[in-house]
């Protein structure tokens, strides 16, 4: 191996030592004892405390956290990612007057920062009668997520050659048919990609939760883990077990999508 490749791993493992130590630290720690924790926080637990899980999922109220974050991640995600696939699909792949224009205002979303929009996001939902919903949370989500979604994947689709619609519309294929059977497959690593984005950012979000959700019945997992936090800021040892529990299905999520993210990473690397 040469000098050049064994600098390069060795960064590279550095790298990844630094960004998983945290997760490290906060799991071994969500095993202490209140006492353990104080004396060591850097040190193996002596004991196996199981208890901090149960009294975080029973204190923090986690069940409801999870499901009112799994609803609202799951169904934000699969709106933005499939309203974002079909506006991509026709600004990468049909020509139509002013679709530079239009491709350039949904990337243009991108540039407008999030907190500048609580207030007016806030008076916009009150005056709809949609704060304190179920579905309060989808309308930031969909309209603050679809600007990378749709860059990304024009992006991508914008790649294909132009014989393959033509093919399928000697075979009878209709626009729709053709996004739906033909590109949409075809894009699976951009999917995957944006997919995941999306969900991670919608799991994670906290400023418009604290904002539009007052009903403890509807907070997500970051804000219920906040309060929680606030509340009971002596047992440490709750508090990460708490967010150990809210990791496990970032992770999850990620080792399913995995592969088609790797793929998405190598597609056309090697031309042949």
């Amino acid at each position: 191996m040469s000098v050049k490749n064994t600098l390069i791993y060795a960064v590279l493992i550095i790298f990844s030592l630094i960004n998983v130590y945290p997760i490290i630290w906060m799991i071994i720690n969500s095993f202490k004892s209140e006492k353990e924790f104080a004396v060591n926080q850097f040190g193996l637990p002596k004991t196996l405390v199981i208890d901090n899980y149960i009294e975080a999922w029973g204190t923090a109220n986690l069940g409801v956290l999870f499901k009112n974050s799994i609803f609202i991640c799951l169904l934000a995600t699969i709106l933005t990612v499939l309203i974002g696939a079909l506006a991509s699909y026709f600004l990468a792949r049909i020509e139509f007057k002013f679709k530079n224009a239009l491709y350039t205002f949904f990337i243009f979303g991108m540039l407008i920062p999030i907190h500048a929009t609580l207030v007016p996001m806030f008076i916009l939902l009150k005056n709809l009668g949609l704060l304190n919903n179920p579905i309060t949370l989808l309308f930031p989500y969909i309209a603050f997520h679809l600007p990378i979604t749709i860059f990304i994947l024009t992006s991508f689709m914008k790649a294909f050659p132009k014989d393959i619609e033509e093919s399928a519309i000697i075979d009878g294929c209709g626009i729709f048919r053709i996004f739906w059977s033909i590109i949409l497959p075809m894009s699976r690593p951009a999917l995957a990609t944006v997919i995941i984005l999306n969900f991670i950012y919608n799991w994670n979000e906290f400023s418009f939760a604290l904002v539009l959700l007052n009903d403890p019945a509807l907070q997500t997992l970051p804000l219920g883990l906040a309060s929680f936090a606030g509340q009971f800021t002596v047992n440490y040892g709750a508090q990460m077990a708490g967010l150990t529990m809210s990791m496990i299905p970032i992770i999850i999520f990620y080792l399913f999508l995995e592969k088609e993210i790797v793929n998405g990473m190598t597609a056309g690397a090697v031309k042949g």
